[in-house]
This record gives structure tokens, sequence and C-alpha cells, in this order.
């Protein structure tokens, strides 16, 4: 019974921040460029899942999936993993492995664009919504932006209005095997209507925040927006 009430409210908690952050999700450049539009994006081939053109500008396919990080893989054991999620919320919330697999679970397919200009199309993966997170802990109405930290001492930043699409996803598997260490496991972050490097990997924190705030890359160059058919790289 507790579970059932448990979902019921984050199910209830989602439509609401779903209304709350409509409008705002729908301004976004994946959602409002388009090829018959003023804001052509960036691109070329078919459509993909969000109507943007499937490669970005720039963009090569590849079939391996590159390593990229700070050069430190943190070995978090999923039995000492802990995910906090504080800061501009109504309940902060810290969730162990069991309480985040008890979550509702999610699979979904979705291309991955680094802005080292590859791209791999097509992933499988499992794992949260980030919108299910934001619906255990009902962020305030003060909140407009999430910072994400990682084991590895990375952080990086981005609206609500992005985190909230439903393909952003909290990840444990890839491809029907465990997310591998190197590419963040136990859990990573991803933003497929992003660039990668706004999904943290190894990721231990969720921090809402009143206000915009810049990350790791952020604040070494890159860009605060970082919208892939945008050729959106660098500040």
């Amino acid at each position: 019974m507790e579970t059932n009430d448990k979902l019921a409210r984050i199910i209830d908690a989602r439509m609401k921040l779903k209304r709350r952050f409509e409008e705002q999700m729908a301004q976004t450049p994946s959602i409002t460029d388009r090829i018959d539009g003023p804001n052509r994006p960036l691109g070329s081939g078919p459509p993909n899942r969000h109507g943007m053109p499937q490669i970005p500008k720039s963009q090569t396919v590849t079939k391996k999936w590159p390593v990229l990080d700070l050069g430190y893989h943190p070995n978090i054991p999923t039995d000492k993993w802990q995910l906090n999620l504080d800061g501009e919320v109504e309940q902060p919330t810290r969730l162990k492995w069991a309480d985040f697999m008890a979550l509702p679970q999610t699979e979904d397919v979705s291309d991955f664009h680094c802005v080292t200009t590859w791209s791999k199309l097509d992933m499988a993966w499992v794992g949260v919504r980030f919108l299910d997170l934001a619906a255990l802990v009902m962020p305030n109405e003060t909140a407009t932006h999430v910072m994400c930290y990682g084991y590895d001492g990375y952080c990086t930043n981005l609206p609500l209005a992005e985190a909230l699409k439903p393909d952003v996803l909290l990840v444990h598997t890839v491809d029907g095997q465990p997310l591998p260490l190197e590419h963040g496991g136990p859990v990573r972050m991803i933003t497929p209507q992003l660039y990668a490097w706004k999904g943290s990997k190894w990721i231990k924190r969720i921090e809402f925040m009143a206000g915009d705030r810049k990350g790791f890359w952020e604040e070494r160059g890159y860009s605060n927006t970082a919208y892939p058919w945008r050729n959106d790289r660098y500040s």
C-alpha cells in the first residue's frame, strides 16, 4: 500500500510539474526550431525523435563510444552509491540504490551528441526520468535551474525547462548491460536534446537552484546552453 501511495504522489506531482513548465519547455530550441520555420535547425539527415535533423551540424556518427572525462573514474559500488536531491525543494531526499531502483523505471532510445564532434545513435537506455525525481522532491516556485554533481568532482548546470523533458534520464543500463564504469556507472544523466556534457557521469547530487550558476566546463568557456542544432558549443 505504501508503494502504491508513493507512486500515486509521484504521478500527481509529475503532472503538476508538466503544467508548471509546459510553456517554458515549448519555447526551447529543440521544440521551436523547425526546418520550415524562421529558425532552421542546423544538421542533416531525416528528422529524429523530436523533429530535429538526425545529425547536428559538424557531427560525425560513430559506432564506438569514446570515453571523455576529467581523468578520474570513481568506482562506487551500488551498496555505497547515494543520490542527494536538495536545494530549492519542498522535500529534500537522499536515495540509496534500492530506493532509486524502486522508482518508476523508463526504457527509452535516444542519440548521444558529444561536443567533440561525434554522435552515437539509437542508444537503448533504462533508468529513472529526471521528471520523476523532481516530482519526488517537488521544486519550490523559486527553482529555475539545477546543478548536477558527480563523484569525480564534476558539475554541470541546466534549466529545469530542459531537465524536465521526458528523454532526460538518470540511467543505469545501456544496450541491455549495466552502465560501464568508464561511462559513468553505476548511474549517469543523459540529455539527448543538449550536448552530452550537460549530463553528469557518476552522478551523486542534484541541487535545485533559484537562478543559474555555471558548472565546470561552462566556467571554462563552453556554452551555457549547449544546443546541438544551433552548433552552440562555446560561449
